[in-house]
């Protein structure tokens, strides 16, 4: 059963699908029409049953402020004035050289810090190897001692041997 096929028939008058199908698109069309315009009306409705206040007095406050902000501004030019902006040009170059100077000088302080940090790590390998030469001090002077030991007794022995070839002497 297809739309081309599809007939209705009221009273006298038969309906084919493809009409039956555009009275239904026209006819949500309108209702969905219908729907949003009451729902904007009582959206309106809501809106107008809404207090609005007088806004008359904090108009004259807003004035009043604005006429009060407007005298501390020039109030405020006029200090600017006195106290003479001008010199505060020289003394900001000033300050900027010497802040360019600080920060040489910290680079340079940087430098140097890099440069203690590498000899800390120098001394540092130095001192193991002193260690490792102490050690090797006292292995050598532990054998020094067991070779005048063992000296000693090569020479008791050939002192014994000495007087046992020859007891008359």
């Amino acid at each position: 059963m297809s739309l081309e096929n599809t007939e209705l028939k009221i009273g006298d008058v038969s309906f084919k699908g493809v009409y039956i199908a555009i009275l239904f698109s026209l006819a949500t069309t309108l209702g969905g029409g219908v729907w949003t315009a009451s729902s904007l009306y009582s959206r309106l409705e809501a809106v107008e049953s809404t207090f609005i206040p007088n806004i008359a007095p904090l108009e004259e406050s807003v004035l009043t402020n604005r006429q009060e902000l407007n005298a501390q501004i020039e109030l405020i030019k006029q200090e600017l004035k006195d106290n003479n902006v001008s010199q505060l040009q020289g003394k900001l170059a000033t300050l900027g050289t010497n802040l360019v100077t600080i920060r040489d000088q910290q680079e340079k302080l940087l430098a140097i810090d890099s440069s203690v940090d590498q000899l800390e790590k120098d001394i540092s390998k130095m001192m193991a190897i002193v260690e490792k030469a102490e050690l090797l001090t006292k292995a050598m002077a532990d054998l020094d001692a067991r070779m005048k030991v063992a000296q000693r007794e090569i020479e008791d022995l050939w002192q014994g041997m000495d007087y046992i070839s020859n007891p008359l002497k």
